[in-house]
């Protein structure tokens, strides 16, 4: 009983306060209303994807934790199940996070994902946009955020929070009132 009540207590320490620390101060963190910073990172298809690969277009790009987890697959679901809202929108889904090309691969043939997930394994990408990364022992993970680019490279959107049950609906709704 003394076993489990301290259990209980460590993990409502650690969701109420996280179990991280950050690496880079949210003040860093790319605004709205600034110009996107480019990038490029290798897909999971091991092919690199460049911002400016898709000028001209809207770009959610979501930073997330890690490859098949709870959270991150249930929001990974949820915009693959819009993808189409997405295609008529004239927007694509990149998502990145600290796992490898490898694991990206995986997790997409599992789960078939049509939208690239980029590695960023040196957090590269991650550090430049400002998403802090938290660490648990030797693991490092990037925070869960969500940039939204216009078609001219702007940033329009910075969720620093995200729902992932709702958050796929959000940036559609976001999408389209950026395009009145």
């Amino acid at each position: 009983m003394r076993k489990g009540l301290w259990i209980a207590v460590v993990v409502g320490v650690v969701a109420t306060f996280g179990f991280g620390v950050r690496a880079r101060a949210a003040a860093d963190a790319v605004q709205a209303g600034s110009t996107a910073p480019n990038f490029t990172l290798p897909s999971q298809e091991d092919k690199p994807v460049s911002l400016t690969d898709y000028k001209g277009k809207w770009v959610v790009l979501y930073f997330y934790p890690k490859d098949q987890t709870t959270g991150c697959t249930i929001e990974a679901h949820n915009f693959q199940r819009d993808m189409a809202k997405y295609d008529a929108a004239n927007a694509v889904v990149l998502g990145v996070s600290l796992d490898t090309v490898e694991g990206h691969k995986a997790w997409c043939a599992k789960d078939t994902f049509s939208f690239k997930l980029l590695a960023d394994p040196d957090h590269k990408v991650v550090d430049e946009y400002g998403v802090p990364v938290m660490a648990h022992g030797d693991m490092k993970f990037a925070s869960r955020q969500t940039f939204l680019i216009s078609p001219k490279g702007k940033v329009v959107k910075v969720w620093p929070k995200v729902e992932v049950q709702k958050h796929s609906e959000e940036v559609l709704a976001e999408i389209a009132a950026n395009k009145k």
